[in-house]
């Protein structure tokens, strides 16, 4: 029973990084219409900033991370600026090719440097441990799971009370008709970018304790799109929703199939959704209401 707990929690934890990245993934097409493939690597370079800052500039890392947050929702708003903003208008496939050789470049930055090419790092709580009577669960997995909570409350109260909240909301419904509103659209599509960017970097330091830090931490982003995907691309606590099912799936897999198979888990579980609820979980289940 303990060991299931333990699977579970580690599962719940995995999960809320993926629904992090799913959140991203949701947020930006919901604003633009446009799938980010450079999720990933802005994960990575939020993480390696973060380390950069924390060990060597010799930053505490209450400071460092939400230094590195801010550091990576601006490069996505400059991004959105300078470079994704060219695409509006044009096919959708220049947008996504846009971000797919962004984040190639993002990636060919950080192999540039020799620190972070050749060594691997780990944030310094990881390996603390939570005991709770005979319960032992990991210190990293809990504060995983109370950030995600946390940072849901915060953005739900963000778009629900905000006036950028508010106009993002309404930008994602119908950007022609909140522009007749008076919604500033355009910088509304920076701002989701930045967003966007922010909730990637934050899943990063989030993935750091469970994982090590390493150029290809970002793969977690191939994971994290059946999660956007499973919560139909368009529902933000769907996504959430979507990757916590997912990393539980996973673990619960790793528990009780054979080693390798829960790293298919994913993508059987996307095939799935796509056939059975082709408009996503969220609006599968509200139907059948």
């Amino acid at each position: 029973m303990l060991s299931l707990i333990q699977v579970l929690t580690s599962g719940i934890a995995i999960g809320c990084v993926y629904g992090l990245v799913a959140l991203s993934f949701v947020l930006i097409y919901k604003a633009t219409e446009t799938v980010s493939f450079m999720q990933g690597e802005l994960l990575m370079v939020g993480a390696f900033a973060a380390v950069a800052l924390n060990t060597g500039a010799g930053w505490p890392l209450w400071i460092a991370a939400p230094v590195a947050v801010a550091g990576l929702a601006l490069l996505g708003a400059v991004l959105e600026r300078f470079a994704l903003r060219r695409a509006i208008g044009q096919p959708h496939l220049v947008a996504v090719l846009l971000t797919f050789g962004l984040g190639m470049m993002l990636r060919g930055g950080v192999t540039s440097v020799p620190a972070a090419s050749h060594d691997i790092y780990r944030l310094p709580f990881a390996d603390s441990v939570l005991q709770i009577g005979a319960l032992a669960l990991s210190l990293s997995h809990v504060l995983v799971i109370v950030a995600t909570v946390v940072l849901a409350g915060v953005l739900a109260v963000f778009f629900r009370y905000t006036r950028a909240g508010l106009a993002l909301r309404a930008c994602s419904e119908n950007a022609r008709v909140a522009a007749l509103m008076g919604v500033p659209v355009a910088s509304m599509h920076t701002l989701a970018w930045a967003l966007g960017a922010a909730l990637a970097a934050v899943a990063g330091l989030l993935l750091a304790p469970i994982t090590f830090i390493h150029l290809n931490m970002g793969l977690i982003a191939l994971k994290a799109f059946p999660a956007a995907v499973l919560g139909g691309l368009t529902s933000l606590p769907g996504a959430l929703v979507g990757g916590v099912f997912l990393g539980v799936a996973e673990s619960l897999a790793g528990l009780v199939l054979p080693e390798g198979v829960k790293d298919v888990v994913p993508y059987v579980l996307l095939m799935l959704a796509l056939l059975l609820f082709p408009d996503g979980m969220a609006a599968g289940w509200r139907r059948r209401r």
